[in-house]
């Protein structure tokens, strides 16, 4: 594999172009990689009251919808965020995952999941009493994004 940088100082953004003879699992981690790379980049505000806080994304448990608004948990805390749950979808690292219509967690941060065949499952974490509940439409995809993240 070649790897080569050109820079062009007259270009307004930066573009990442991979040249192949096919896609396979080599090309496809990069993409992951690059991407993964921008996500983590951006930043989120975090509101409380008057004040404004700069917290890492790893402390977050867990984002979820009250009303109109999106609220950021950590361990002991909750903050505001001035994004939609969709929004920040997009935005957050893959280690954040939605599990149902109001609740986007984070999969580093699960210490147990209690099953329930007939309604949502129950997510514990962590060092904290907080809990959200995974839907059953995204409990298969939770397990195999948790086993994917066991094996590497």
């Amino acid at each position: 594999m070649k790897i080569r940088v050109e820079v062009e100082p007259d270009l307004k953004d930066t573009e990442v172009v991979i040249r192949c003879n096919e896609v396979n699992e080599t090309v496809i981690q990069l993409q992951n990689l690059i991407n993964q790379a921008e996500k983590e980049k951006k930043r989120i505000v975090f509101y409380k009251d008057d004040t404004e806080f700069f917290i890492p994304l790893s402390n977050v448990l867990f984002f979820e919808t009250s009303g109109e608004q999106v609220w950021a948990h950590t361990a002991d805390d909750e903050f505001l965020v001035k994004f939609k749950l969709y929004e920040l979808e997009n935005m957050l690292p893959e280690m954040f995952m939605r599990v149902s219509k109001s609740t986007i967690l984070n999969t580093a941060k699960i210490y147990s999941i209690l099953r329930n065949l007939t309604a949502a499952s129950k997510i514990e974490f962590y060092q904290s009493k907080k809990t959200v509940f995974v839907s059953r439409f995204y409990y298969k995809e939770l397990k195999n994004k948790l086993s994917l993240e066991m094996e590497r």
